[in-house]
């Protein structure tokens, strides 16, 4: 397993050494081959909890982790339509290993939306470097998920603040080089992104993440105890909500495509099973359980299922990527809908294919040794991010009254 680099005198850790993908072709073609890697170790990494550093590094040296950079910064600047397949893909193999990177993204997201352009330079440089992003954004024992009670004060000596406060499910901050926090700032508790050196002083990292599924996420805790912030490290994210956006566009296509990479997994394991492993039933009088004609049956239904969740992401990418080249509310509002009709499909699909892998495959399916209920746990854990009700909602006000969703950020 690779040793985490040796942090510099401000926290930092050292440069990781990763190559600069050009562009979508490459993009998708390492991450196919990334993910038929890693879906070898996937039921080992899962059974005993061991959490996926080696194959992340792995990940990060590829250079995938930077695809989003912009071109004038370097990067290959890909699309959504790219992005959200990359996720499909790693999704398939890794359920976990998938979701860890999803902060990432989004907050380079960020850093393109309200960045000035000093911070870009350096974050963007810090990515393609090899620098990872985490996540500390949601919190326990609030009123609702919009309550973010960590606060950004200005330090005392006026040199800028000092952060503190507990973050819950913070997905990505165990492996990360900068942690994204969350934060309301000044008399109006305003929102802001403060981007922490993982190493820093008052920042604690717990790997006490429990969950039944995504258990190798190490989505745990993070601790800010008095952390002091450069200014130059705080980004208003508040102002991303003043006019169109797409940061919710963006972070939740992400999700649906985990969902249906998760959904693609399940089937193909299940096809796998029936073909190798499974018996037909006797009243079938079918020689082999590929021959049962229930069982095609529902087999077919299952891959029309994962085809349309796989149509729907696609629908969504596309959406995305044609509000990012002509940002209106109209063109955001119209990207929104087609993510939230991707995000709601794909997380009952996620759920349904999953769970009918053990009724394709029959009792031996169940064994503890084998490891499938990985992909339901993997899927029940994921899809519980943020209720697929509010998003269909959402979709029936806008088609029957025109009203467009709003702007908060999970849409």
């Amino acid at each position: 397993m690779t040793a985490p680099p040796r942090p510099s005198a401000d926290g930092r850790p050292q440069p990781r050494t990763a190559r600069v993908i050009t562009g979508a072709a490459e993009a998708l073609a390492v991450a196919a081959a990334l993910a038929a890697d890693f879906r070898a170790g996937a039921a080992r990494r899962d059974a005993g909890r061991e959490l996926p550093r080696a194959e992340l590094d792995r990940l990060t040296a590829t250079g995938l982790l930077a695809v989003t950079v912009p071109a004038g910064h370097g990067g290959a600047d890909v699309g959504m339509t790219t992005l959200a397949e990359v996720f499909r893909l790693l999704a398939s193999a890794d359920g976990s290993l998938a979701q860890i990177p999803q902060s990432h993204f989004v907050y380079v997201n960020v850093l393109r939306a309200q960045g000035t352009p000093e911070q870009q330079r350096f974050f963007f440089a810090e990515v393609l470097a090899g620098r990872r992003l985490g996540n500390a954004q949601s919190e326990a024992g609030t009123t609702h998920v919009q309550d973010i009670r960590t606060r950004l004060e200005p330090a005392p000596d006026g040199d800028g603040y000092v952060l503190t406060g507990v973050k819950h499910y913070a997905t990505g901050a165990l492996f990360a080089d900068w942690i994204p926090v969350l934060a309301r700032l000044g008399d109006d508790g305003a929102l802001h992104v403060a981007y922490v050196a993982a190493g820093a002083p008052g920042v604690t990292v717990v790997d006490d993440w429990d969950g039944m599924g995504q258990r190798t996420t190490a989505s745990g805790t993070v601790r800010l105890d008095g952390v002091r912030v450069p200014a130059d490290r705080v980004v208003p994210h508040h102002l991303t909500f003043t006019g169109p956006q797409l940061h919710g566009a963006v972070a939740q296509l992400l999700h649906a495509a985990i969902d249906t990479g998760i959904a693609g997994g399940a089937l193909a394991e299940a096809v796998d099973f029936v073909r190798t492993k499974s018996r037909p039933w006797f009243e079938s009088g079918a020689e082999t359980a590929a021959q049962d004609p229930l069982l095609i049956q529902q087999v077919g239904e299952l891959a029309i299922r994962v085809r349309a969740a796989q149509a729907l992401l696609g629908d969504a990418a596309r959406a995305v990527d044609a509000a990012r080249a002509d940002l209106t509310d109209d063109s955001a509002a119209e990207a929104s809908i087609a993510v939230a009709a991707a995000k709601a499909y794909a997380a009952s699909a996620a759920v349904e294919v999953s769970g009918a892998l053990f009724e394709l495959g029959g009792t031996r399916s169940a064994l503890r040794s084998l490891h499938l209920d990985r992909h339901w746990r993997d899927a029940r854990t994921h899809t519980l991010h943020d209720p697929a009700r509010w998003k269909v909602q959402h979709i029936g006000r806008y088609v029957l009254s025109g009203t467009r969703p709003p702007r908060h950020g999970l849409l």
